[in-house]
């Protein structure tokens, strides 16, 4: 809006005899108190609009003498374009006031920015990892893209062996796939090294399952120790120190048989559940115990693929998916959470 005083009757340009050098003055002045883009628009109608001042002005130079009019019009343009430009003047200081007016104001309290964290999952996959570590064993890492043959054939899993079907395969040809569990790296570790061998392998693998506790892509973390004069106590003592270690002393487990081509003795291995302490819920299905990892005795076929001397070396393997160790250490009841990326899920951990 104009200023209050900027009204017809105090307006001094009123007629187009006036002088066009008191029209720059007086749209000057009136620039000068404009406070807003508001007002500045309206003075920019004012005097240069269809019936604006200037405009008038310039219409009257048609009545002066012939010999008047081309000094008067090059008066009159000059003055046009120097209020253009003191409009925009005044549009800019406005803008850069109001932009001062919005600027941090260095006597507030800052905003600290938010910090990021691990994913639960990678937790609780580096806690597993540094547990071995602690029991002496290296991490070993491969693709995730793999062979055939370092799937399955050389870990015991001959073509069209029905063990195949546990494993719900994503084929990227039909000798190349998507590795199905981190056992491959036993055979590609054992190759490379002569025993003493102790590594757990932590990664990615993939499966053609989806529901409230198995997704297409989780994570695993497997274990390989091969020495001389390795026995399933053995086995027993490392995974019972895991458990303990995860969880806490108190933490009760079992083992029972199992079936797995690449070991033999086969265990799955149970830990009291978590979540009642035996008593029965729906988490352990009423039985108080739940399921965490499988396990046993690395079989004799393995070490005939790597080229170990027959007889000579004995060892165990294990292997757990990270998901279902944070679903029990967190009381979580779908995997699929860990996958939803919902930042109010994440930051509870």
């Amino acid at each position: 809006m104009l200023p209050k005083n900027f009204n017809s009757s105090t307006r001094i340009l009123t007629t187009v005899n006036q002088s066009i050098e008191q029209i720059e003055k007086d749209v000057c002045l009136h620039l000068e108190k404009a406070s807003d883009v508001a007002e500045v628009q309206d003075l920019r109608v004012l005097y240069l609009g269809r019936k604006g001042l200037i405009t008038q002005a310039l219409k009257g130079i048609s009545q002066l003498p012939k010999a008047e009019r081309p000094a008067a019009g090059k008066k009159a343009n000059q003055i046009r374009t120097a209020v253009e430009h003191a409009i925009q003047t005044a549009l800019k200081r406005i803008e850069s006031q109001a932009a001062e007016e919005g600027a941090l104001d260095v006597s507030l309290p800052g905003r600290h920015a938010a910090y990021g964290s691990l994913h639960p999952v990678s937790q609780i996959q580096k806690r597993v990892c540094d547990i071995f570590v602690r029991l002496g064993f290296d991490i070993a890492e491969g693709p995730e893209v793999e062979s055939d043959y370092y799937n399955f054939e050389a870990l015991n899993f001959p073509k069209n062996h029905p063990a195949r079907d546990m494993q719900d395969t994503f084929f990227v040809s039909d000798d190349i796939v998507l590795r199905t569990h981190t056992s491959p790296l036993q055979i590609r570790t054992m190759e490379k090294t002569t025993p003493p061998v102790r590594i757990v392998m932590p990664g990615k693998v993939f499966r053609c399952d989806s529901d409230l506790t198995h997704t297409p892509m989780f994570h695993q973390v497997e274990g390989l120790l091969v020495d001389t004069d390795i026995s399933f106590g053995d086995l027993k003592g490392i995974l019972t120190t895991f458990v303990h270690q995860m969880f806490d002393s108190k933490t009760r487990l079992r083992f029972r048989p199992s079936f797995f081509p690449f070991t033999e003795p086969s265990a799955e291995v149970d830990i009291l559940c978590v979540m009642c302490r035996g008593s029965g819920c729906r988490v352990c299905s009423q039985t108080g115990w739940i399921e965490i990892l499988g396990s046993g005795m690395v079989h004799p076929a393995l070490y005939e693929n790597v080229g170990y001397p027959p007889g000579k070396y004995t060892g165990f393997a294990f292997g757990m998916g990270v998901e279902r160790i944070a679903m029990l250490k967190y009381g979580i009841d779908d995997i699929r959470k860990f996958f939803e990326n919902d930042i109010r899920f994440i930051q509870q951990f």
